[in-house]
């Protein structure tokens, strides 16, 4: 039985460190549905140990890069696969890194299918050189998308009937049920769980909870995550020139329960993030029944209905709209438990991690029949 299943390679990324990519690719590693139906071989393409690593030159990446391009030749020679899975990254030197792999799936003419985590393509392509390299990589190739609201970003180079969108599911966690507070004086909590990374809206989100304070609220915002482009020390100095040193904390990393705890004991999710093409910590708050505010930027849409499981801004949107959205829901808790439950409704109707493994299944199934 097992020598009828075909072969597929997948070349993704797997933690460390913890970012979307790299939880789905260890999603797909580890899933039994997928293993069950086929023969998986498995390249890490991951060559940052940490994330303020990212997009960084070093010999230690290179020789990882080196290492990561014979093995996967070295695979190609002793067995050629029926497909490869490949996560491709579509910008920067990631991409130009991932190429030199492409290239090498094309000289021995495997079939492809790239699943796309991040986006810019857009912005890349107007270099000439990066035009050229987009259009060798996608030429007669199948693409996963996110969501269909990215399909702009690579219309240039895929026609849509090329193209398959499977949204990313997250692992099952049942929170414990909330209950609204009666305790007086109990500051409302507001929850940023994400990389410091600028271009997600953490300086946003600061300049929002200024305009909280300024209005009087009792409120207390955690700022949960790794230093990226934005040390801990740049932003407890932004946080302290603005006077806001007792209502905002950063917390770092947060692993395991205490990363639930954070979640649990929080009343609403922001990600004001530009940055971001489907985030999986929105999934996670609206696993554990919390209002979403974000932007209507990716495929957020496709995550947050607005007015109905949190609010989606526009990414121009300045720091009084968004303490506006907070202020609402500071102000009504009844709306806040409604959004919730919304949210988690949606999470177990599209967003488990089994209905994921299920389109993504059937999406390779289609292509290598």
């Amino acid at each position: 039985m097992n020598s009828e299943r075909k072969e597929v390679l997948f070349l993704l990324h797997l933690p460390p460190p913890v970012h979307g990519s790299s939880i789905v690719g260890e999603i797909i590693k580890e899933s039994k549905l997928i293993n069950d139906v086929f023969r998986g071989k498995y390249i890490n393409l991951i060559l940052s140990r940490k994330v303020n690593e990212s997009g960084k030159t070093s010999m230690a990446k290179i020789i990882r890069f080196v290492k990561i391009w014979f093995s996967l030749l070295g695979k190609l020679i002793r067995n050629k696969p029926d497909l490869c899975y490949f996560a491709l990254t579509t910008t920067g030197s990631g991409f130009r890194k991932d190429v030199l792999l492409v290239a090498l799936l094309r000289a021995f003419r495997i079939k492809t299918i790239f699943h796309i985590h991040n986006k810019g393509i857009t912005k890349e392509n107007k270099k000439r050189l990066n035009h050229l390299l987009y259009r060798f990589v996608f030429n007669k190739n199948r693409v996963i998308l996110l969501s269909k609201h990215l399909y702009y970003d690579i219309a240039s180079y895929i026609p849509e009937q090329d193209v398959y969108y499977c949204p990313n599911g997250i692992r099952d966690y049942q929170p414990r049920i909330a209950v609204l507070s009666t305790v007086e004086n109990r500051p409302f909590r507001i929850l940023f769980f994400s990389n410091l990374i600028k271009e997600k809206g953490v300086f946003e989100l600061v300049n929002a909870c200024a305009v909280l304070q300024a209005k009087g609220y009792n409120f207390q915002c955690d700022f949960v995550g790794g230093e990226a482009d934005i040390s801990e020390r740049e932003l407890t100095d932004y946080i302290e020139n603005l006077g806001l040193s007792e209502q905002i904390q950063y917390l770092g990393k947060r692993y395991g329960k205490l990363k639930e705890m954070v979640f649990e004991e929080s009343d609403v999710f922001v990600l004001p993030s530009i940055y971001d093409c489907f985030p999986l910590v929105i999934l996670e708050a609206m696993q554990h029944r919390l209002p979403v505010i974000t932007f209507a930027e990716g495929g957020m849409p496709d995550m947050v209905d607005d007015g109905i499981t949190g609010y989606l801004l526009q990414s121009n949107t300045d720091a009084n709209d968004l303490a506006g959205r907070i202020e609402i829901l500071i102000n009504d808790p009844a709306l806040r438990e409604k959004m919730g439950a919304n949210g988690r409704m949606k999470y177990e109707q599209s967003f488990t991690q089994i209905i994921f493994e299920q389109r993504l299944l059937s999406i390779l199934q289609n292509i290598i029949q």
